[in-house]
């Protein structure tokens, strides 16, 4: 008989964030080998509980508070697995549930396995910065309870194994490389700057700013939602607009939508403050995107200065002397296109990833 997993922390699929579109890339390659059940929100998916594309989707009532919805929506999956379910692997995707972790090891002993997605981090979003007690709390004790740990970036394996005292597996994000885009078209000749969330650690403030330093008269285009932001960003964000010919495009629910942008942008601008391992950097790449980055650990650890343009992370002007760099240096930056293309195909594909999680799947 198959083993049969459950995954709780994909949300909703269709993919709408970044810890869903994991999941729903790399379990394919696993549903011949296991039996697998993904809990979701009915937040964040229109389907109704049921079989699709080879796996099997339970999807749990929401309540209405969008921010107590997410722990609602983990309770609830811990309930049904300890009461309704029996499973021989339970795969979080996120730690943020770490405080159900012993209720599980109740009924489930060993059997558990946690990915984290940009634990450790020193710098929260604003609106979790009160919160980080109990990050602390999270990490310092209930994720310990976890018997198999893996994570996303190096940087979160540095960390964490220096919390935890305790192994944790890298296994990255991957990437289709043959994903189809939408035919719409969208133009050439923009900056693109995508986040599913327009928050501060996102950094589209240095974008702007750097773009303002230029004198940059093209157009901006800016992908992300912002009915979360923090009311003092948003506003600094649409202040620092004024003056730039800047399009705010919402959340791009429409993944060939979103790589039609990439693939077709002058310049896809990434200056992110904090990041695990950015599907939205990697994506960028699968579509050629002529690509600058900050150089931040998790990026650098990803990408080498030979197959990415970095610029000094928080530093506005050091951002604007790259722009203009890349945009009067195309075919050095199609040079760095190619060669981070090739690693993505070398080492960052969902086969690849697959196969790794599956390492970890048969050692239960």
């Amino acid at each position: 008989m198959k083993k049969r997993i459950a995954i709780v922390g994909a949300k909703g699929l269709p993919a709408r964030d970044g810890i869903s579109r994991v999941v729903e890339c790399y379990i394919p390659y696993l549903t011949d080998k296991y039996d697998i059940t993904v809990y979701c929100t009915a937040a964040y998916t229109p389907r109704k509980s049921g079989d699709y594309d080879g796996y099997h989707e339970i999807v749990l009532s929401a309540i209405h508070n969008i921010r107590l919805n997410t722990l609602w929506y983990y309770i609830k999956a811990c309930m049904h697995i300890l009461f309704c379910a029996k499973y021989d692997i339970i795969h979080f995707h996120h730690c943020d549930s770490a405080f159900l972790y012993p209720l599980l090891k109740l009924k489930y002993g060993r059997r558990l396995l946690v990915t984290t997605h940009g634990a450790f981090h020193d710098q929260l979003n604003d609106k979790w910065k009160k919160y980080a007690w109990y990050f602390k709390l999270q990490y310092n004790y209930f994720l310990k309870c976890a018997n198999y740990i893996t994570g996303v970036s190096k940087e979160e394996k540095r960390k964490g194994e220096k919390i935890l005292r305790k192994s944790i597996r890298y296994i990255p994000n991957g990437i289709n490389c043959d994903e189809t885009v939408a035919t719409t078209d969208v133009g050439r000749d923009y900056i693109f700057f995508a986040a599913g969330r327009i928050m501060e650690i996102k950094g589209l403030d240095l974008l702007l700013t750097a773009c303002h330093q230029l004198g940059y008269k093209g157009k901006i285009r800016v992908a992300g939602d912002m009915s979360l932001t923090p009311a003092p960003y948003k506003e600094q964000i649409l202040k620092q607009a004024k003056g730039l010919d800047v399009e705010f495009l919402g959340m791009i629910s429409d993944k060939k939508l979103l790589l039609k942008y990439l693939r077709d942008c002058l310049l896809f601008v990434f200056p992110s403050r904090v990041e695990a391992l950015s599907m939205q950097l990697l994506e960028g790449i699968s579509m050629k995107a002529p690509t600058i980055a900050s150089d931040i650990r998790a990026n650098t650890d990803v990408f080498s200065d030979s197959e990415m343009l970095f610029f000094k992370s928080e530093d506005a002007g050091d951002l604007c002397t790259k722009i203009n760099y890349a945009l009067s240096h195309p075919d050095q930056m199609t040079t760095y296109c190619e060669a981070a293309y090739a690693r993505l195909l070398k080492n960052y594909t969902w086969d690849i990833i697959a196969r790794q999680y599956d390492d970890e799947y048969v050692k239960f």
